[in-house]
């Protein structure tokens, strides 16, 4: 790849993330909720109640970084903690009524969001953006293990 193609996927990249995180935030806005926020939830909601640790594993990101996260949502009285009954270092953390009650307006949100992101692009040309993304996110992973081993220790 030369200078210039490079330049011009990461510009695309870039631009694309900016803006798409900027529509995620007003989406998410209406509903009370800052980014990242809605991960966590959807999370709880397709997968169950769930330890600190394993919402960290599922958001690809640091423990310390959950926590803050669940307290907040647990400040807005959107999610509870409760010692595990299995490991008592763990806490499982699950939503509430409240926190069930914004499914249905994420959901709506994300539809919106997806909608207006792909608009005007046909519905081959999006399965195949979704496949391209895919591979790209796959890319991303691998170079980012690449990283890590590389690192000192």
């Amino acid at each position: 790849m030369d200078y210039n193609q490079a330049y011009a996927l990461n510009r695309a990249l870039r631009t694309i993330g900016m803006r798409h995180r900027s529509l995620a935030a007003t989406e998410l806005n209406r509903l009370g909720l800052a980014i990242g926020q809605e991960s966590l939830i959807m999370e709880l909601a397709n997968q169950g109640p769930r330890t600190q640790a394993q919402l960290a594993t599922a958001a690809g990101c640091e423990p310390p970084t959950i926590t803050s996260a669940v307290q907040k949502l647990e400040a807005l009285g959107l999610v509870s903690r409760r010692p595990s009954t299995k490991d008592r270092r763990a806490t499982v953390v699950e939503l509430t009524v409240k926190g069930e009650s914004l499914l249905e307006g994420l959901s709506a949100a994300w539809i919106h969001l997806a909608e207006s992101t792909v608009a005007g692009l046909s519905r081959t040309k999006v399965e195949d953006m979704i496949e391209t993304l895919d591979d790209l996110a796959a890319s991303l992973e691998t170079a980012a293990r690449d990283l890590d081993a590389r690192r000192p220790t």
